[in-house]
This record gives structure tokens, C-alpha cells and sequence, in this order.
């Protein structure tokens, strides 16, 4: 099939559409930049220009395939609200272009919104009465199930690792730990993120695209359990800085607005994902990419 993927350059969306093109299907993927434009051409995709704030192109993007991939999102975090609010639109105004055609629809959201302090499941809903603004990605996907359009969402874990351009939450770590001197964790560092090789992401998304149900939730979890306080460890290590436990009120000082995302407590489960897609995760884990210097090269 023709399928349009939004962040097509990014980290996680270049693998999807290497993933896509290497299991025969046609990519066109959205580009806002010239950059990603060359990018997109030598990997052997179609270019579509535009961004996730024209929605016109989005529509046109979204009508022109036979079914989308959206990976894209604007990492802003100084303006996260009105990012949130962005992608949610984004959702929105693609779901409704395709109403009635049954095209897959896979959307991107995380398996920390979930349930914090809990083993996430693929069954459970997040509590959108939460407050974060992130989660109205998911609530965009509820309601368009709800009029049988073929949505369905990959929860990707906090680190989605390997060789590349990584831009996400273990990159950020490691450049704390350079300016700061130290490499750190909260109390006793004894609470998980998930992992997932962004190669076995890749796969994931086409399986979801290939087999799609509405409403249904996908996990992009190969690791259910990395304590924060291993990742720290494994920091330090490459970066012969040592590894120090911080207090909660230390943590805001040390980590910034980042303080949220190291203290909180985010197991999940990818068993049904595997079970339901038949998917077969091979890759590295993100300790072991840490410790053979993927990151600090």
C-alpha cells in the first residue's frame, strides 16, 4: 500500500519508512524542510511538503495514501500545552479526511501516560481527567474510533534507543550528566521506564498498519522494567563521572523540567502487542546500547 507517514525523517519515522519500503509498500512522507526532502528522496520515498500545523497538506497527504503513519511531533517543551494541542488537531483532521474509507490510521502516544506506579497494559485506557495535555492524542483517537474510522495507537516507551540522530529522554540524561558533573537518579532510583529498539518500533508500526483494529492500543515495549538508578550506572560509566542518588527536592534543581519524566515510575507490558501482531523483537536493549557506546560516539 501507499502510506503517508507524518515525521518521516525523524528518528523513529526514517525507520518506518526504511521498515515500510523494505517490506514492499510506498511511502510519502511529509516534508517541511529541504533537508527532509533530500532525506526522504534517498530513501526512496515520495515527498509530500508541509508541516503538522498545515492541515490542508495534512488532508491531502492523508487522501492521496492507503493508509498513515503519524510519528510527528513537535518537541517543545517550553510550549508543551500548545504542542499537544497541535497533534491533537493533527489527528483530528486526518481521522475525519479518510472517514468512510477504511484506511489504517496509526497514531502516536506513550506508554508513561498511561497508568504511573502500575505494570501498563495495552487494555488499559489512560485517565484522561489527569491534566496532562498529552493525553487529548489519545481522547483525538477514542472519538474517531467511535465513528469507525480505522485508528489505532503505538504507545512508544520513554526511550526509544539505537543508532541514529536520538534526540529523546536518555540523550537528555547524558547531557545532564556532562554539564551537571554527576550522574544522577531520584531517592533510590528504583523506579522503570521501558525501552525499545527503534528497528523493532519500526516493525511494529507496519505490523500495526497491516493489521489495524479501531480503538486498539499497541505497546513499543521490549524492556517492561529499566530502573532509572541502571541507566544512571550505565551513564557514568561511559562518561567516568560518578553516580549519585539525589533527594526529590534536589531533583528540580538538578534535572529542570526534566524532573518529571526521571522521577516517575512507568512499568508496561508489551505481551499482547506480541501476541496480537505476531511481532518478534530482536534488537538491542538500551543498556546494552549504552554500554557498547552507541550514544557516546
Amino acid at each position: 500500500m501507499k502510506v503517508f507517514v507524518t515525521g518521516a525523517t525523524g528518528f523513529v519515522g526514517s525507520a518506518v519508512v526504511k521498515e515500510l519500503i523494505s517490506a514492499g509498500h510506498e511511502v510519502l512522507g511529509l516534508a517541511r524542510n529541504e533537508a527532509a526532502e533530500k532525506a526522504l528522496v534517498m530513501a526512496g520515498a515520495e515527498v509530500h511538503k508541509g508541516d503538522l500545523e498545515d492541515l490542508q497538506r495534512l488532508q491531502e497527504g492523508a487522501k492521496l495514501a492507503d493508509g498513515i503513519i503519524h510519528t510527528g511531533f513537535i518537541h517543545d517543551f517550553s510550549r508543551f500545552a500548545a504542542v499537544c494541542e497541535i497533534d491533537r488537531l493533527a489527528i483530528e483532521t486526518i481521522g475525519n479526511s479518510i472517514a468512510g474509507t477504511n484506511k489504517p490510521f496509526i497514531v502516536t502516544s506513550g506508554t508513561l501516560l498511561v497508568n504511573p506506579g502500575i505494570l501498563a497494559t495495552e487494555d488499559m485506557l489512560p485517565n484522561y481527567n489527569g491534566g496532562n495535555p498529552r493525553l487529548a492524542s489519545e481522547k483525538a483517537v477514542d472519538a474517531l474510533a467511535s465513528q469507525n474510522i480505522r485508528v489505532s495507537v503505538v504507545r512508544l516507551s520513554p526511550s526509544v534507543h539505537g543508532e541514529g540522530d536520538d534526540h529523546g529522554f536518555v540523550p537528555m540524561l547524558i547531557d545532564i550528566a556532562r554539564k551537571t558533573g554527576s550522574s544522577a537518579y531520584v531517592g533510590d532510583g528504583e523506579n522503570r521506564w521501558t525501552g525499545i529498539h527503534r528497528l523493532d518500533a519500526a516493525k511494529l508500526y507496519r505490523l500495526a498498519l497491516e493489521q489495524a483494529t479501531p480503538g486498539a492500543r499497541f505497546h513499543g515495549v521490549t524492556e517492561e522494567s529499566i530502573t532509572l538508578k541502571s541507566i544512571a550506572a550505565a551513564i557514568g560509566e561511559q562518561l567516568s563521572l560518578p553516580v549519585v542518588s539525589i533527594s526529590k527536592k534536589e531533583a528540580a534543581a538538578h534535572f529542570g523540567w526534566f524532573e518529571h519524566f526521571v522521577s516517575i515510575d512507568g512499568p508496561a507490558s508489551g505481551y499482547l502487542t506480541r501476541e496480537r501482531l505476531n511481532w518478534e523483537p530482536k534488537y538491542s536493549s538500551l543498556i546494552q546500547d549504552l554500554e557498547q557506546g552507541v550514544y557516546f560516539k
